[in-house]
């Protein structure tokens, strides 16, 4: 772990580059470290995963959008054509609140930054949220991790 999944309105997909987007998240979670200077999460552990929702609805069905009569640079030419992005990390427990918000505050810049080009284009809305839990059953095989046992 950590486990970061991505659902995304599938109109994304021909503004922007959601690999790349994965890219950059796996990078910023290999980069985040706690206050002895060491990673906050094994190497090994960075899953990112990216899901284009087959089918969606988002708010009003860009009625408001419409009428507003904003974002005309839209890529479908509608300002009601709105598109949303949900990222989920799950993390396992054990790190403090400072490590959750500097993880959140992070991830959250990648995010923005990704995104910027397309704040002025279009009606996009976007959640993160981080996960942490007590798992009732965890199960993990792994053939990467040894790569980067030292």
């Amino acid at each position: 772990m950590p486990h970061l999944v991505i659902y995304y309105t599938r109109n994304l997909d021909d503004e922007t580059d959601i690999d790349r987007l994965c890219r950059s998240l796996a990078d910023a979670i290999l980069e985040i470290k706690d206050d002895a200077g060491s990673p906050v999460f094994p190497e090994g552990g960075i899953r990112v995963l990216a899901y284009p929702a087959a089918y969606s609805a988002i708010s009003d069905g860009g009625a408001a959008g419409r009428r507003a009569k904003t974002h005309q640079g839209a890529a479908s030419g509608d300002p009601g054509d709105y598109a949303f992005i949900y990222l989920n990390l799950r993390i396992g427990k054990g790190r403090d609140e400072v490590i959750h918000q500097a993880i959140g505050v992070a991830l959250t810049k990648v995010v923005h930054e990704h995104f910027e080009p397309l704040f002025d284009a279009r009606h996009i809305g976007i959640t993160f949220q981080i996960d942490e839990g007590r798992e009732v059953f965890d199960s993990k095989h792994s053939s990467i991790h040894p790569l980067f046992s030292k």
